[in-house]
Order: C-alpha cells, then sequence, then structure tokens
C-alpha cells in the first residue's frame, strides 16, 4: 500500500532544554513510564512473541485480533470493522506498526516498530494513539521484542521512546503557557486597505481578565514574528508574587517590539503604509 494519512477509526482521537523544562522532562517521563510500561503488571501481563501475535489478525482460523503499539498488545476486536482482514487498518493487526500510526506509511516497510528517529512532537500523536487503546480496548500484555524483555522488563528502546514522549510533552505543555502569556492578536486584511490588529478578551481563544495591547513577538527557530496581545499591568509573568515590580505586565518583555505609527497602549493597531 502506499503513504496515506493515519485519521482516527472515524470519531477518534488525532491527534533548550533548561533546568526546570529537564525537571519538567524527568517526571513527565515517569508519569508516562508508569501509564504505558508498568500497569497490570501486578496482575501478570501475558507475553507474546512476534510469531504468536501474527496469529491475531482476525481471520476465522485464526483466535483473536490484537494489535501492539510500543511493545503493549491490545485486542481490538470490538473494532472488528476497522482491523479485521480486508478492512482499512488491517495491516495493523497482528503486529507492531507503531511508527506507521505517526507516518501515515503503510507499506511494508514503513509498518515497522522502529521510533527512534521520532521528534518529540511526533511521538506525542503516538502517546495520543496510546490513550485511545488504553481508553478503548482490552489491554492484553506484552511483545517480548524491541520494547519488552524476555521477562517482560522494559528495553532500552522503550526508555528513550517514552523520554523522548515526555520531552514533547513538556514542550507543548511550555508553547500552552506561552500562548496564555502571549494570546495571539485578532487580525483583518483586505484588498486596497490597510491591515489593523486588536485585541479583545477572547483573541487567540485564550478567554483572560485583560484585553493587552498589539506587540510583535520575536521567537527562535521562527523567520517572522507573530502578532500577540500583551498584558501591561501588574508584575510580569512569573513574578506575581514579588513585593515591588514596574505594574507593567509583559511589556517589558525583551522578545516584544511595538509595532511602527502604533500608539504604544492602544489595543488596536492599523499598519500604514
Amino acid at each position: 500500500m502506499g503513504r496515506r494519512s493515519m485519521a482516527s477509526e472515524d470519531c477518534c482521537v488525532r491527534p533548550r532544554l533548561g533546568l526546570a523544562l529537564a525537571v519538567a522532562v524527568a517526571v513527565a517521563a515517569a508519569a508516562v513510564s508508569w501509564q504505558f510500561g508498568r500497569r497490570g503488571a501486578a496482575a501478570g501481563p501475558r507475553l507474546l512473541r512476534a510469531a504468536e501475535l501474527a496469529r491475531y489478525r482476525g481471520g476465522d482460523a485464526e483466535p483473536g485480533l490484537y494489535v501492539a503499539l510500543l511493545g503493549r498488545v491490545f485486542d481490538v476486536a470490538t473494532g472488528r470493522a476497522h482491523y479485521a482482514r480486508g478492512r482499512a487498518y488491517s495491516s495493523l493487526a497482528g503486529r507492531d506498526a507503531s511508527r506507521a500510526f505517526v507516518t501515515g506509511d503503510f507499506s511494508e516497510e514503513g509498518l515497522s516498530d522502529d521510533v527512534s528517529d521520532l521528534s518529540p512532537r511526533e511521538m506525542l500523536v503516538l502517546r495520543d494513539w496510546l490513550l485511545f487503546y488504553e481508553k478503548n480496548y482490552p489491554f492484553i500484555g506484552k511483545l517480548i521484542g524491541r520494547f519488552y524483555a524476555e521477562d517482560g522488563e522494559p528495553t532500552p528502546a522503550l526508555v528513550l521512546a517514552e523520554a523522548t514522549m515526555a520531552q514533547g510533552v513538556a514542550a507543548r505543555d511550555e508553547e500552552k503557557q506561552r500562548r496564555r502569556q502571549f494570546p495571539a492578536c485578532n487580525s483583518e486584511w483586505s484588498s486596497g486597505s490597510p491591515g489593523r490588529f486588536w485585541c479583545s478578551r477572547q483573541s487567540g481563544g485564550v478567554p483572560r481578565d485583560w484585553t493587552g495591547v498589539p506587540r510583535k513577538l520575536y521567537q527562535p527557530g521562527e523567520k517572522q514574528p507573530r502578532c500577540v496581545c500583551v498584558r501591561t499591568r501588574g508584575p510580569p509573568t512569573g513574578q506575581v508574587g514579588a513585593a515591588s515590580h514596574s505594574d507593567r505586565g509583559d511589556l517589558d518583555n525583551p522578545s516584544l517590539q511595538e509595532y511602527p505609527g502604533c500608539p504604544p497602549l492602544a489595543s488596536s493597531c492599523t499598519m500604514r503604509g
């Protein structure tokens, strides 16, 4: 099969480390490790080899219908319409094709469990799928191989995958925090008319109790600045408990720049020329 997008089951999920972020990664890694690698250990999860798992493809003479992600095996019999032979995701059955859940490559080469070169952002996609399977299908056991050793204990490959997912979680949380601090501006453009940026208490999809003023935000790795709304009163973000401050909100953040020709404290800015 050729490359195609890995959609959810008609209605399903799709879904510069500083010291503080490194700590967050470590904590998140532990949480991910517990959720995806250790839960169910007390009950003695079943250990399967690849040859045994390959028998579970949902055929009439086969014992069941299983799918594995990062070495965790799930019974997807209730999703037969999606995974049984001849169905859209039948190539995922009876194997660990973790990579395909991220890349959408359903060729024989793409149906691999090797995720060692995937980025933290890509591993977040796989994490969302793991959460989906945890929620919707019974956990059967562990697949001996890349991610679990003969005794069912995690391998270095699984530890690496979990750490990469944790980095993705930490980076996503950091980005969410940044967007709460600097929500996007509203904007409008029309042919023959100057563009306009403005802020409201809902702009950027971030409800808040302040309006803010438009500023250009420059971020590492981005070629162009983006328009954000900046809080103009109170302590700077991260200094809420400070005994004294300039009462200028985040206006003095060094990554910000005013729009030329716009009043510094106006909530709306019209671009000229």
